[in-house]
């Protein structure tokens, strides 16, 4: 039986796997993985893991004995570097040749580093997207250190959360006008922007990073775009990811801000998926990319339904989420295009949810300690139904029985 082989080592790897033996395909299956560790949870290396709360026992996705029970090779600590389309093989750092009948690519994506000639190479300048990226960043963490984020998306205010819980003297610096201004509405923004200040967090906005200046090879200073200059301790870089699509490219295969694949995980090549943080899928009138727990396992698992031989095409209800100290966000859907948002109180009064629609049409909902919402929320997109403007902006209206009696 022709072999599969899977290159990467995260939770759409490990997804594709899982259910390529749930539906009883038989045939050989290698998960190939760069990282010299089995395949972990990333959400909580900004939060638990970071706050020494959760060791990597505890993040792993599956125990070594799952792999072995399972029948799946897992190659860990290495590299592919090259894919031959012609002869069905990918070539390791190692020098070893794999044979594939079916590659999946679960490359993932890369973070935006700051430039080396701004100071981006300095000691103490950081990013955060993998274990080892938190393991760096782990004896920073001491109490009364200045800690610089750079970017105000959501991967930086839960590294902001975690340095403020831990003691630090924390800045938020977001070039935008607003934090989270290119994904959530200003009330979101609203909200956790006070939360963080009152938790002791500095948030400069419309502030954009010039440069770090380093002393001994070390950061000490970072000058901003407003002509100030902060001393810092240490600073962590979260100004996104861009996937990893190198791999994909070398080898002919489209892509386009990702892998491009079609509503299956398929690529160009017919013997190619690719799943996960790399891919770019259908969506709507154009293709997205999604980096989220959701779309890495529900895209995979499309993916290995057409592998074996049952596809389905993939229609997702994105889902999200963020903690930040004891504040939960969750959202459903894409605010892509919203020409509205309405704003609901929940039951308690940190409790909110901000619904978007576009004219009339529902596209998503932040929910912010209110999981009632994110349900009924997610039911209703799961099935295409938009509620009433109206009926919704009457704070007197409760959500779930309206959202119930819309679902019957």
């Amino acid at each position: 039986m022709s072999a599969i082989v899977i290159v990467g080592g995260g939770q759409a790897a490990v997804a594709a796997a899982s259910r390529l033996r749930a539906l009883k395909v038989e045939r050989p299956i290698t998960i190939i993985a760069d990282e010299a560790v089995l395949p972990y949870q990333r959400p909580p290396l900004s939060k638990s893991y970071l706050l020494g709360g959760a060791s990597l026992a505890d993040i792993l996705l599956r125990p070594e004995s799952w792999y072995a029970d399972l029948g799946i090779e897992i190659l860990t600590g290495t590299r592919v570097d090259n894919i031959d389309r012609n002869r069905q093989r990918v070539t390791c750092d190692t020098g070893e040749e794999r044979a594939y009948g079916t590659l999946v690519l679960a490359t993932g994506g890369s973070p935006r580093t700051w430039p080396t000639t701004l100071g981006g190479t300095l000691g103490g300048v950081y990013v955060a997207r993998n274990k080892a990226d938190a393991d760096r960043l782990m004896p920073e963490m001491i109490p009364g250190k200045t800690m610089l984020v750079v970017g105000g998306g959501y991967v930086g205010l839960e590294a902001a959360a975690v340095g403020a819980e831990l003691g630090l003297n924390v800045t938020v610096i977001e070039a935008e006008a607003r934090i989270l201004n290119r994904v959530a509405s200003s009330a979101t923004s609203d909200f956790l922007r006070e939360l963080h200040v009152r938790h002791g967090v500095s948030i400069k906005e419309s502030t954009g990073l010039v440069r770090f200046v380093g002393n001994n090879g070390r950061v000490a200073e970072a000058e901003m775009s407003d002509g100030s200059i902060l001393p810092v301790d240490f600073a962590i870089v979260g100004i996104g990811i861009t996937p990893n699509i190198d791999l994909a490219e070398g080898c002919g295969l489209a892509v386009m801000n990702g892998i491009l694949v079609d509503a299956f995980g398929k690529t160009s090549d017919p013997n190619v998926y690719a799943v996960g943080d790399c891919a770019a899928f259908p969506y709507g009138q154009g293709m997205v990319r999604l980096e989220c727990v959701q779309n890495a396992i529900d895209l995979a698992e499309a993916a290995a339904a057409s592998i074996a031989g049952s596809p389905k095409p993939y229609v997702p209800v994105p889902w999200f989420w963020s903690d930040q100290y004891d504040a939960k966000l969750q959202i459903a859907g894409l605010n892509t295009g919203y020409t509205d948002v309405l704003s609901r109180v929940g039951k308690t009064a940190d409790a909110r949810s901000l619904w978007y629609f576009d004219k009339e049409r529902f596209l998503a909902v932040d929910a912010i300690n209110d999981g009632k919402s994110f349900v009924m929320g997610k039911k209703l997109l799961a099935r295409g139904i938009s509620p009433s403007r109206d009926i919704l902006a009457d704070p007197d209206v409760d959500v779930v029985g309206y959202v119930q009696s819309l679902l019957r």
